[in-house]
């Protein structure tokens, strides 16, 4: 079971089953909301337990994104459609045994740093 929380801890959430496709996402609107590249696990919609009402952004008309009103924390990301959501793996307490199996969308990554790991890379997502 994963299980995590905002900055403030006024959303928490667990995730029981399968968490797959640990990836770090190197898009724009990734970076703007971030200030970063942002990390992520999926996990089914089904089971993903949330307390507290996250607020969502329609960054566009494919994806929502999560985050917390008190303390702006960014934690979930949503495609319209998809049966699973996006889980910050930084939101993420403990030990997870996770390790990123991708980085997506290189091609819109800035140019302030240096992807200089071993996992494989995609321009832009499959």
């Amino acid at each position: 079971m994963l299980k995590g929380s905002c900055l403030c801890g006024a959303i928490t959430f667990t995730a029981d089953g399968t968490a797959r496709d640990p990836v770090a996402c190197h898009c724009t609107q990734c970076r703007k909301q971030s200030g970063h590249y942002w990390a992520a696990v999926q996990v089914m919609d089904h089971a993903l337990n949330v307390t507290g009402a996250p607020t969502w952004y329609a960054a566009s008309d494919k994806a929502k994104r999560g985050f917390c009103p008190a303390c702006g924390s960014f934690l979930f990301w949503k495609g319209v459609g998809d049966p699973s959501t996006g889980i910050a793996l930084g939101a993420l307490d403990g030990p997870t045994g996770l390790h990123l199996e991708r980085h997506i969308f290189t091609a819109d990554k800035g140019d302030y740093y240096d992807i200089t790991d071993t996992v494989p890379q995609q321009e832009q997502q499959t």
